[in-house]
């Protein structure tokens, strides 16, 4: 027997790739990685799978009606696929991709991708399908992210960048070293830090909150799920209703106010509009003080716990971390501009371990020390469409509307009229909300095209399906700007089935539409690989941290970065002298009031932050659907990525995705330990099986996300994709992100 070992890289770990006669047999953890996660071990299940797309594939209805009309039903009956050979399945889509370019121009077409495909950074499928598209002529783009697309419109205007969000925090060393409190709205969950975008040498999370511990910093979690923090850390649990926290915050900066505790000199010097918010949390307008007695009947946190927190938080150095999940909610950029405000009303920003930070408990690698080296990457190009890009979140509107106006961050926009989606990278029936409205929106382009490694909902409602190579079957480099690895990812396997790479599908399609040299820049896979190396190479070099060559880098499988000597602070300097060092924002400071946002007229999202309520909470919540569902990242895949794997599979209950219940809501509704169960509202329902557990707040259920969609011909989904359930609204009219956290629903039993 010949054994072979590969360095490689996922989003969930580095790891080595053990062969065996040629075939994966096993991922072993990264020999650096002080915390591996589990997720690795479903990687030789995945690879093999009998749902991977072994050849290209057509879909017969799309094949038979070329000649007639168009058979748009992709999302009806269950389709069946015909395999045809590669030269065929690429004539068909570049004859395809002609066509629309030809008739409809570039706002014809849309590139959709929401990476994740692959760590590696030249195999990016969601920048390959890009950089395709972009240099035939442009098409219709992303803007944004699901993930933390609200905040990354809003940050902007009110701290100059939305670099933070992405993970450009104060570093835990800082953190360990100088903060006293430190308050997770939004939880610290492990489950979230095993992934990291561009993958992870090290998870470090536990061990930097240990350290934190170790130290004496005071954590708080502030959410509705005490599992959002390790039990270890012993973090004092402040159970809040989802979608309530900035009501919360208002009424901490009413405390601070009255009992005058609130940091006058620092608003003065570091802040602009101060003294508006001042006026509303006092009531001064409406007549409705946001006292703690206020909060108390929205947020369900009591007056004294409220008072509590203040006390905490007042005359201490402290860290106020915000997860990505708060600003996915109706209302979403409330809670992060609040967040802002209330940490320059203690004086924090720009101070060593205190200050605000988002997304600690979101993603792995936040808060790591790291150098400002970036990390390699293929280049994606300009857009020259790009007036046409949509907000991530809005692709069904798009579809189901096109030539509607809508608002988004001051302008007022036109949707496209998309006649052809190419879909590289990514899962929509994972990301999107409302699937029954996404169904009806996916009918509507005249050709869907997917590269695709697995028959995934998304593939199973395309036209033409390219079978697309994982990671384990092509060369690569992977690395994250939140890691300190670079990492070389060797082939370890020959391609399964009939699997091309990314690169090697669109350079075949540019080759044919007479663009190839645009898209290749006449290099191949393996040149590529050395340049976007060499380049990063360059300007680490050229910053201190001088990298190994390519091929010495290939020989060893890693290289480690040093972690920078000095601590970083987020607006440190422009803590030091606001005056040389400004914000990026109209006044140069902390935006607790933007003008320009003012200016803007939006109903709901006036210039400061306000509590509004969203559309969808316990506070409105009736008898029909009584309980608010928060959706969390699964404990076990990444996002949709190895449902079918042995590691989900045994987190599952009696082979359905859990749905956590406080006891006496399952009594109510003699549900038990085990039980499969119905969750529904007028959007549609899916099935779960039924954990109970007092560590979820009453009148909340919480299930993750990633289930794969498999609707019965009564469009009840048997898997568990919560996203049957989940409204497709935006946040507001400024930043339009993803809402999917606002969503009420009844739950039942399912008896046999």
């Amino acid at each position: 027997m010949s054994t072979q070992r590969f360095s490689s890289l996922a989003h969930w770990g580095a790891f080595t790739a053990v062969v065996e006669d040629g075939r994966f047999v096993k991922a072993e953890p990264f020999e650096k990685d002080p915390a591996p996660s589990p997720l690795i071990d479903a990687m030789p299940a995945m690879v093999y799978s009998d749902k991977r797309v072994l050849r290209p594939a057509v879909r017969r209805e799309w094949l038979m009606s070329r000649s007639g009309k168009w058979n748009r039903l992709r999302s009806g009956a269950r389709n069946v696929f015909v395999e045809v050979d590669w030269d065929t399945a690429l004539d068909l889509a570049a004859a395809e991709l002609k066509r629309v370019r030809d008739a409809h121009g570039p706002s014809g077409l849309f590139g959709g991708s929401y990476g994740w495909s692959s760590a590696g950074r030249m195999n990016h499928a969601k920048t390959l399908v890009r950089r395709f598209l972009f240099s035939g002529g442009g098409c219709v783009d992303q803007i944004g992210t699901y993930s933390f697309g609200a905040g990354q419109t809003l940050l902007p205007h009110i701290i100059g960048t939305s670099d933070p969000i992405g993970g450009k925090v104060t570093s835990w060393p800082s953190i360990a070293r100088h903060c006293q409190v430190f308050v997770a709205f939004g939880g610290l969950a492990l489950r979230n830090a095993q992934i990291t975008a561009g993958g992870c040498g090290e998870h470090s999370l536990p061990g930097w909150l240990k350290a934190c511990k170790d130290a004496g910093v005071c954590f708080i979690n502030v959410s509705p799920n005490r599992n959002d923090c390790p039990d270890w850390l012993e973090a004092q649990w402040i159970p809040i209703r989802p979608g309530t926290d900035t009501a919360l915050m208002l009424a901490v900066a009413h405390e601070l106010i009255t009992s005058g505790r609130q940091d006058s000199v620092y608003l003065a010097r570091y802040t602009h509009g101060y003294e508006q918010l001042e006026a509303y949390v006092l009531g001064r307008g409406d007549g409705t003080p946001k006292s703690a007695e206020w909060a108390a009947a929205i947020c369900g946190v009591s007056a004294a716990r409220i008072r509590e927190l203040t006390d905490a938080l007042a005359g201490q150095r402290s860290m106020m971390s915000f997860a990505w999940s708060l600003q996915r909610a109706h209302r979403g950029e409330q809670p992060y501009w609040m967040g802002v405000a209330l940490s320059a009303m203690l004086g924090q920003p720009g101070l060593p371990g205190g200050g605000f930070a988002f997304g600690h408990g979101s993603s792995g690698g936040v808060g790591i020390p790291r150098p400002e080296i970036g990390a390699p990457e293929m280049a994606a190009g300009h857009n020259p469409a790009s007036a046409h890009n949509i907000p991530v979140a809005r692709i069904a509107d798009m579809l189901l509307n096109p030539g509607a106006e809508y608002d988004f961050n001051g302008q007022r926009k036109t949707y496209p009229d998309v006649r052809l989606v190419y879909w590289a990278g990514g899962n929509p029936y994972h990301h999107h909300q409302d699937l029954n409205r996404l169904n009806r929106a996916w009918d509507q382009p005249e050709t869907v095209i997917v590269n695709e490694s697995f028959w995934t909902a998304t593939a199973q409602r395309a036209d033409i399906v390219f079978p697309a190579t994982t990671t384990l079957e092509r060369n690569d480099i992977g690395s994250s700007s939140r890691d300190r690895f670079v990492i070389a990812m060797k082939q370890a396997i020959a391609p399964v089935g009939e699997a091309r790479d990314d690169f090697a599908i669109f350079s075949a399609l540019a080759q044919r539409l007479g663009y190839l040299q645009d898209f290749t820049e006449g290099r191949d896979q393996a040149q590529w690989l050395r340049f976007i190396y060499e380049r990063f190479a360059g300007i680490a070099a050229s910053k201190g941290y001088p990298q190994p060559d390519l091929d010495t880098l290939w020989e060893k499988g890693y290289h480690e970065l040093m972690p920078p000597e000095k601590d970083y602070v987020l607006f440190e300097a422009f803590h030091a002298d606001p005056q040389a060092n400004p914000l990026k924002t109209a006044s140069g400071r902390i935006e607790i009031v933007s003008d320009k946002i003012a200016a803007m007229n939006y109903a709901d999202c006036p210039g400061h932050p306000v509590w509004m309520e969203p559309d969808e909470w316990i506070g409105n919540a009736g008898e029909q659907y009584p309980l608010h569902l928060m959706t969390i990242q699964p404990p076990d895949k990444l996002h949709s990525q190895g449902d079918f794997g042995p590691v989900s599979a045994a987190h599952k209950v009696n082979g359905r995705e859990a749905v956590r219940l406080h006891p006496r809501d399952a009594a109510r509704r003699g549900i038990k330990a085990g039980d499969a169960i119905r969750l529904f509202n007028a959007r549609g329902a899916c099935l779960g099986g039924a954990i109970i557990d007092d560590a979820v707040l009453e009148g909340v259920a919480v299930m993750a996300t990633g289930a794969w969609y498999a609707p019965d011909a009564q469009g009840l989904d048997v898997n568990g994709n919560p996203n049957v359930l989940a409204a497709d609204r935006g946040t507001s009219s400024l930043t339009q992100g993803c809402a999917a956290l606002s969503v009420l629903v009844q739950i039942e039993a399912v008896r046999a």
